[in-house]
């Protein structure tokens, strides 16, 4: 599989912004994030491995904003999804819902113009010692990412009861979820190549329900 990426030796290589969104130690969600580089690079790709802690924020204050300008975490958060192709990330489900951190880096993030999410290939991810695998997490953080244009992959990848599916090398043990797990990325990968070396002609619309596209109201540019 590696060698259908890798035919043009001098194609430049697909870049992924590789994160999971979750700071604590020994995280499953960091695990199955290293697992989706360790398989970005098998299959050819470049992989930028970030930790949530880089993008890290104070809660989001638009009169902090006005004075202070936009924090150093966010920055680097938007400087980071530009540098990349396509963004992976691995989200913990906490109550039933994506992190905290998570939704407050993204909503410092939607300051920036242009808008770095817009029109990024995106594939979501989670692992969570739940029998539904953090499946609501990821459900919910699809939404702010395609409202401000991003393209969420449909295919999003959930391993539940995480604490028993890891091997003790940290490769996911069940040779079918793992084969489901590497056809995932097979896919993402594939499109992320298309997008951005077989472009078409594209032609963008953006309806807003209710709201007028103004400064103070668009996102997706």
């Amino acid at each position: 599989m590696k060698e259908d990426f890798l035919a043009n030796e001098n194609k430049e290589l697909n870049r992924f912004l590789v994160f999971s969104a979750s700071m604590r130690k020994d995280s499953l969600n960091t695990h199955l994030a290293r697992l989706a580089k360790e398989t970005i690079e098998k299959l050819g790709g470049q992989v930028d491995f970030a930790s949530m802690a880089e993008f890290d924020c104070p809660s989001y204050h638009g009169d902090h904003e006005k004075l202070g300008g936009i924090p150093e975490g966010a920055t680097a958060f938007n400087q980071r999804i530009l540098a990349n192709d396509a963004l992976v990330i691995s989200s913990p489900e906490y109550n039933g819902s994506m992190p905290g951190l998570l939704k407050n880096a993204i909503d410092w993030v939607s300051r920036f113009r242009p808008q770095p999410f817009n029109e990024k290939q995106i594939l979501l991810m989670s692992a969570s010692p739940s029998m539904v695998g953090g499946n609501r997490g990821v459900l919910a953080l699809r939404i702010p990412l395609e409202h401000l244009g991003g393209r969420v992959f449909p295919n999003m990848f959930s391993l539940a009861m995480a604490h028993k599916a890891f091997t003790p090398d940290w490769k996911i043990g069940d040779e079918t979820l793992a084969k489901r797990f590497e056809d995932n990325m097979v896919s993402f990968i594939q499109l992320v190549e298309a997008q951005k070396h077989y472009p078409c002609i594209k032609k963008a619309w953006v309806e807003f329900l209710g709201e007028k596209t103004d400064a103070l109201t668009e996102r997706a540019e």
